[in-house]
């Protein structure tokens, strides 16, 4: 029984009209669907809003509203979008301000377009994917967001006064999420399948009440799961 996919909906947001017709057009060559492109971060929202993609590949330095925005309002519209940022800057502070702003992976242009192909593959089942040596510094920052305190508010899962309870199963996946695994390597672990392992990584969001992998990596460690 073979389920015919549909091709995953993919939207290009740059300011340099070369550069994004060439992503767009990879893309379009290895069988995703373009469903729209934008060179300001005004444009990039309204148009995002219309169009509904899987995936948004986004650059940070973007007119009229940069990118950092951009991502917060499409995700606040809609959680399920997967935004992967395509930048030109390796800066440290620059990964961070996209990670917390709810960004799934973050790649340098630098990178290649098989690279590219693959990453935006990996985004659209919600595995993060960062250029390597990023995301050592992306699992360090969620380690520090961890030890400081919640805004009021913002856990309130986490300060409930009894955690809900996660299947043995599902604690294993989560301990091996915040250890920073992809979905991909927890599968070849425990020897399940990648979609098994996000299943597991949905039904612990939903149970935590939690909206993404960020604020999940965050919980885990808060409760000591990156440990050995």
């Amino acid at each position: 029984m073979s389920e015919q996919q549909d091709p995953i909906k993919v939207m290009v947001v740059d300011d340099h009209p070369m550069w994004r017709d060439a992503v767009a057009r990879d893309l379009t060559e290895s069988g995703f669907d373009v469903v729209a492109t934008a060179g300001d971060g005004e444009q990039a929202v309204r148009r995002a809003k219309a169009a509904a993609p899987d995936v948004l590949v986004l650059d940070l330095n973007l007119p009229a509203k940069p990118g950092v925005q951009v991502c917060k309002e499409l995700l606040a519209h809609n959680p399920a979008l997967r935004v992967l940022v395509l930048s030109a800057s390796g800066e440290h502070a620059d990964v961070l301000e996209a990670v917390k702003s709810g960004a799934t992976g973050y790649l340098l242009k630098s990178a290649s377009t098989q690279e590219l192909l693959e990453a935006v593959r990996r985004t659209a089942v919600g595995d993060p994917v960062f250029t390597p040596g990023l995301a050592g510094l992306v699992l360090g920052e969620y380690r520090r967001l961890a030890a400081e305190p919640a805004a009021p508010g913002a856990g309130a899962a986490a300060d409930a006064p009894r955690a809900p309870r996660l299947t043995e199963r599902e604690t294993e996946v989560l301990r091996l999420v915040a250890k920073g695994l992809s979905y991909k390597q927890i599968a070849e672990r425990l020897v399940i399948s990648h979609r098994t392992v996000q299943n597991h990584v949905q039904n612990t969001l939903g149970k935590l009440q939690l909206h993404n992998r960020v604020e999940l990596v965050r919980y885990a460690i808060e409760r000591g799961l990156d440990g050995e």
